[in-house]
């Protein structure tokens, strides 16, 4: 009888072609490594990829605000201009509306005028002239015209022609009827009768300074009649 030698085990039966454990670790390692590095370049590159969007987002809108704004600047510019057109008509057409009333005016004040002259401005009649003058230089009504100043076919209207041998230019020598004005405005020029310069005449202030001369040249009769010396 046989017996068998203690102390020695069978070892199992191993197949050929499998790998030690020692040879699994590293390639479960390897692959454990790659595929944690794969989700970190996918988040930086989504992270890269919000940041460009976000950008182009915020380039948009910079520019729709710039178009905004250049709207709103040129729409308020539009509305103070057309603010300033409204009032400019305003009161063009207050003073067209004032002027046309104080041009309806202007016959009842020559006659106001001439009454005054011929002195029958008196009682009742003269408050109410009065008042009425007053109210009409409320509203901006001015009279011009006087005698001896020169003609100014701007503002004044020759009704009669002369010559004077005292003027040294066209001179108002008589206001047949007053001008009037409304601040800068004339609504009626001042009629008056012109005199001009003597033709042939010397300007007066040159006769005077030939005259001056004339008289110091000339011997006084004190000079004459002083008896001759020697």
């Amino acid at each position: 009888m046989s017996e068998e030698t203690p102390g020695f085990d069978e070892k199992p039966d191993v197949p050929d072609d499998a790998a030690p454990d020692d040879a699994a670790e590293p390639k479960a390692a390897a692959s454990s490594k790659e595929e944690a590095a794969a989700p970190a370049g996918d988040s930086a590159a989504a992270q890269s990829g919000q940041e460009t969007a976000l950008l182009a987002q915020l380039d948009q809108a910079r520019t729709a605000l710039g178009e905004r704004t250049a709207d709103l600047q040129r729409l308020q510019a539009e509305y103070q201009n057309y603010r300033r057109r409204v009032e400019r008509d305003r009161i063009a057409v207050k003073e067209i509306a004032v002027a046309s009333l104080l041009t309806e005016l202007l016959p009842t004040l020559d006659d106001i005028g001439r009454a005054r002259e011929h002195g029958e401005l008196v009682g009742g009649f003269k408050s109410v002239a009065e008042s009425l003058e007053t109210a009409a230089a409320k509203m901006g009504l001015q009279q011009f015209g006087k005698e001896g100043e020169p003609f100014d076919p701007t503002i004044h209207e020759a009704l009669m022609h002369s010559y004077a041998p005292d003027v040294t230019e066209d001179t108002c020598v008589a206001i047949l009827q007053p001008g009037y004005r409304i601040g800068e405005r004339t609504i009626r020029p001042a009629r008056v009768a012109v005199a001009e310069p003597q033709p042939g005449a010397a300007p007066k202030s040159e006769a005077a300074e030939a005259a001056s001369s004339t008289d110091a040249s000339a011997p006084s009769d004190k000079d004459a009649d002083a008896p001759d010396k020697g």
